[in-house]
């Protein structure tokens, strides 16, 4: 299944407003390692090696992951 990066998340803005108040009072370095825990809770998640490789290079290529 290819990496999907069109809008797909219902609400978003209240996730944004999650994720935002689950690094709230961290220090940089506590909320670098919530967002390292984050993502390999998610990766692990999707479990699709090939789709996290598409995930990694939109993430690099902030322009590709536009449009």
């Amino acid at each position: 299944m290819p990496l999907t990066l069109a809008p797909n998340l219902a609400q978003a803005d209240d996730v944004y407003a999650d994720l935002l108040a689950a690094h709230e009072g961290l220090s940089k370095e506590e909320s670098d390692a919530l967002n390292a825990r984050l993502i390999l809770i998610l990766a692990n998640h999707i479990g699709d090696r090939a789709v996290l490789r598409e995930a990694l290079a939109a993430a690099r290529d902030p322009g590709r992951a536009t449009g």
